[in-house]
């Protein structure tokens, strides 16, 4: 019928790995790559149920534990099958339902992702300044640890170490926690690249405590008195 959308077709290209489960175009689609234990954005580019390519935003580590997380929730760990330029091509582990990862975004176009952090921040309102821990970070916002009360509605600033100062209002709360809405939405780019910084900060963080406690004897022989990890038996047995 004229003026009907048309359906959604298997692509006829086929990317590098020949996969034969038909691909479906899925057109600028935000998701995670998630590597190891780090989130990142990325963008889908299309979706089969063997595997997908994505749009990154930085290279994509060979031999790394790697998943793909898109907005109906669950993570699919995945392969990394071939990369070129800014193009990634994945297979997963286990065929996945494609029509479950089309209904995430055609049921909820509007759920931003919200990508995990532990970012210690300023946050500023009625004139006092506090120290706040943020918890997640999406386009539109954020959930903060805040020692004192915020209202509901509530006016802050977020100042961060490799983000920008933030305008929001409180969202919600419950137990400590708050979730902010920002007055300015982050591009997806922008977000990606901010992300990105922030785990590099991460790492690098992790790698210079590793290495001043391996070049500090006394580093050392404290970790080595104090004895094996605290497990469930231990301490039961104390």
């Amino acid at each position: 019928m004229q003026g009907m959308p048309a359906p959604l077709q298997p692509s006829v290209e086929m990317e590098v790995e020949d996969r034969t489960a038909p691909r479906f175009t899925l057109l600028i689609r935000a998701a995670k790559l998630v590597i190891e234990d780090q989130e990142y954005l990325c963008v889908v580019r299309d979706i089969s149920a063997t595997g997908a390519s994505i749009r990154s935003f930085h290279p994509v580590p060979k031999g790394a534990r790697l998943a793909l997380e898109f907005q109906s929730g669950p993570r699919y760990a995945a392969d990394l099958i071939w990369e070129r330029d800014s193009e990634a091509g994945f297979q997963f582990h286990t065929a996945i339902e494609v029509d479950d990862i089309l209904s995430g975004y055609t049921d909820h176009p509007r759920r931003d992702l919200r990508f995990a952090l532990e970012l210690p921040a300023k946050l500023h309102c009625a004139g006092r300044s506090l120290d706040v821990n943020m918890l997640n970070l999406s386009r539109q916002g954020s959930a903060i640890e805040c020692a004192i009360a915020l209202s509901i509605d509530q006016p802050v600033r977020i100042e961060a170490e490799g983000l920008p100062e933030i305008e929001a209002r409180v969202r919600w709360r419950k137990d400590g926690r708050y979730g902010l809405v920002f007055h300015s939405t982050f591009s997806i780019s922008n977000l990606a690249l901010m992300i990105r910084n922030l785990n590099e900060r991460t790492r690098m963080r992790g790698a210079s405590k590793a290495v001043k406690t391996a070049s500090d004897p006394r580093a050392s022989a404290e970790f080595e008195k104090s004895g094996p990890p605290l497990s469930a038996e231990n301490c039961a047995a104390r």
